[in-house]
C-alpha cells in the first residue's frame, strides 16, 4: 500500500519519475511469454524459446530529420518510431519479443496545457498502439531532457535457430518480389510539404482533413510486414530479404551486394502507389515493404496475409563494367543507381 501511495505521489509531482510512472502504468498489462522482467529494474529479462535466436535492431529518429513537430501528429511520430524497428524484425522473418525506447525531449513536451494532453502522452498513444497490435511489449529504455526531440528504438525479435531471412541468400535466377505498393510514403511527404502552413498545423495537432487522411496514411502510419515475413520464414519460401526503408534502388543494392549478385528490375511490373511517380517508387523510401527473392520453383501467392505480392524482377550474375541493377523499360535496359536516402550526403529532406 505504501509503495502504491509513493508511486501516486511521484506521478502527481512532475519530472522524470512522474513520466516514468505514467509509462510504466500504461505497459503493466502488456507482459507476455518471453518477458520475465520489464520496466522498473536495471535490466529487462527476456526468455525466448530454447530453439530460438534473438535478433536485435536499433533505429534513431531525430526532430527535423525524421519528423517535424509542426508537421507530424505526436501519435504518428510514436507509431513511426516503432514501425522502423518492427520492419527490420519483419525482414528477418522474426517475431517481435520486446521493444526498448530511449527518449529525449524538451520539458515543455511533457506538460499538458489548456485541457490538451501532453505531446509525450500522445506520442506514447501511437507507439503503444502499434506495440499492442503486434504484441510487442515496451520492456524498458531511458528518458532524458533534451533541447532536440529524439527517440532511439531497440526491438528484439526471435526466430527459429538457423531460419532467419538474410540479405545474403539470393542465388542467380531467383525471382524478385515486393509486398504492397511503392512510393506512397514519398508521395505523401511531398503532399504534406506542399500544404499550407495552417493545414499542416492542424494535422500536427491531430486534425487531419478527411480528404487527406488516406493520401497521408503511408507516410504518417506505415505498416510493418511482420505477418508476411514470418509466413516466408515458416515456409522457407524466401532465399533473401530486406525491408524497403531507404528506397527500392538503395535497398536492392544492399541485397545485391550481400548476395554478390546483380538484379534486373522490370519497370512495368512495379506496384506504384496511387499518386506516386516512378521516381518515388524507385528512390522514395519509408515504404517499409518487404523486398525478397525466391527460387523460381517456389510457390509465391499473389497475396500473403492479405497484402499484395508482386514479382518485379530477377537476380542475375554480376558483370564487370555493368551497374548492379538494370532497369528494364520499353526503351530497353538502363543502369539504375542507388538514389535513396543516405545520411551525410550533400542533400537534405524536410523529414525522411
Amino acid at each position: 500500500m505504501q509503495e502504491a501511495r509513493d508511486r501516486r505521489r511521484q506521478a502527481s509531482s512532475g519530472g522524470e519519475l512522474a513520466l516514468l510512472e505514467r509509462i510504466r502504468s500504461r505497459t503493466a498489462g502488456s507482459r507476455r511469454r518471453g518477458i520475465r522482467l520489464g520496466i522498473g529494474d536495471d535490466c529487462a529479462l527476456l526468455q525466448p524459446g530454447p530453439d530460438e535466436e534473438l535478433c536485435v535492431t536499433t533505429d534513431l529518429s531525430i526532430a527535423d530529420r525524421h519528423f517535424r513537430l509542426d508537421w507530424h501528429p505526436p501519435e504518428a511520430v510514436g507509431h513511426r518510431v516503432l514501425a522502423r524497428g518492427l520492419s527490420d524484425v519483419a525482414a528477418m522473418g522474426a517475431r517481435p519479443v520486446a521493444a526498448f525506447l530511449s527518449l529525449g525531449i524538451p520539458a515543455e513536451l511533457t506538460i499538458a496545457r489548456s485541457r490538451k494532453r501532453a505531446w509525450v502522452d500522445r506520442f506514447f498513444d501511437g507507439l503503444l498502439g502499434l506495440a499492442q497490435e503486434h504484441r510487442t511489449p515496451l520492456a524498458g529504455g531511458d528518458l532524458a531532457e533534451s533541447p532536440v526531440p529524439l527517440a532511439d528504438i531497440v526491438v528484439v525479435g526471435a526466430v527459429p535457430r538457423g531460419r532467419a531471412l538474410l540479405r545474403s541468400g539470393a542465388k542467380p535466377g531467383d525471382l524478385l518480389y515486393v509486398t504492397g505498393k511503392l512510393g506512397g510514403a514519398a508521395s505523401a511527404l511531398e503532399l504534406l510539404g506542399n500544404l499550407p502552413a495552417r493545414t499542416r498545423g492542424a494535422i500536427a495537432a491531430g486534425r487531419i482533413p478527411t480528404g487527406l487522411s488516406e493520401a497521408l496514411q503511408p507516410h504518417l502510419y506505415p505498416q510493418p510486414r511482420l505477418r508476411q515475413g514470418q509466413w516466408l520464414m515458416r515456409r522457407g519460401a524466401a532465399t533473401a530479404a530486406i525491408d524497403v526503408s531507404d528506397g527500392l534502388s538503395t535497398d536492392l543494392t544492399h541485397l545485391c551486394e550481400e548476395s554478390q549478385l546483380a538484379a534486373e528490375l522490370d519497370a512495368s511490373a512495379l506496384p506504384i502507389h496511387a499518386g506516386a511517380t516512378l521516381a518515388q517508387a524507385l528512390h522514395g523510401g519509408e515504404d517499409y515493404e518487404l523486398l525478397f527473392t525466391a527460387n523460381p520453383a517456389a510457390c509465391i501467392p499473389a497475396r500473403i496475409a492479405g497484402v499484395q505480392v508482386t514479382r518485379i524482377g530477377r537476380m542475375v550474375p554480376p558483370r564487370r563494367g555493368r551497374a548492379r541493377i538494370s532497369l528494364l523499360t520499353g526503351r530497353g535496359s538502363q543502369p539504375l543507381y542507388a538514389h535513396g536516402w543516405e545520411h551525410f550526403q550533400a542533400r537534405s529532406r524536410a523529414a525522411q
